[in-house]
């Protein structure tokens, strides 16, 4: 229900991603057309859509929902489920600002993992066969990479992320720096650690 109106007037969504992206907005994405509102379903998590059951999945973004499809036990995990370049089994947890909530993304993990699912289908990229192993690398992802991002500057953290990416070899390093771009990684934490103090010192 909060991602609906962009899909019907994504004209702040774009401003928010242009920020992101800048001049490659266009090269990346194309033309980005509204959606007519009579073909929108507006769903808030416990519906059952097409054989699937939906659950709010916030964390990565405050619009996310997860779809679990009940018959084949495929989970359908957005973001919220992590990135990967198979055959690499490096996964991340994508943090790119403005939504991300490290604690809103845990529960949403212990959602998927309650969920029992027989695999996972994040949106980058494939599927996962070993959802219990995947969720415990983005859970720990969060836990380290996210803390380390309020203790470092972005030119340090940058630097290890990017290191890390090219470990297995230069293609995988660069199709990992083309789906989660460091900056904007390190931006998004800073971002939420910056938040959360906001909120702390309320």
């Amino acid at each position: 229900e909060r991602g609906a109106p962009h899909l019907i007037d994504p004209s702040k969504l774009l401003k928010s991603a242009g920020q992101l992206y800048g001049d490659d907005m266009d090269r990346l994405w194309g033309e980005v057309a509204p959606v007519p509102e009579d073909n929108i379903t507006i769903l808030s998590g416990g519906e059952t859509v097409e054989g699937c059951r939906v659950e709010y999945a916030p964390g990565h973004a405050s619009h996310h929902v997860a779809y679990l499809h009940e018959d084949s036990g495929d989970a359908f995990t957005g973001d919220v489920g992590g990135v990967r370049i198979p055959p690499h089994d490096l996964a991340l947890a994508p943090t790119p600002p403005p939504d991300v909530d490290i604690e809103k993304w845990k529960a949403s993990l212990d959602m998927l993992e309650a969920w029992g699912p027989k695999r996972l289908c994040p949106t980058h990229f494939g599927f996962v066969d070993d959802p219990g192993k995947q969720i415990a690398a983005v859970r720990e992802w969060l836990a380290t990479w996210g803390k380390d991002a309020r203790e470092q500057g972005m030119e340090e953290w940058c630097g290890r992320l990017v290191k890390l990416f090219h470990e297995p070899g230069d293609e995988i390093g660069i199709r990992l720096e083309q789906a989660t771009p460091p900056d904007q990684q390190w931006m998004g934490l800073d971002r939420y650690w910056r938040k959360r103090a906001e909120r702390d010192a309320a």
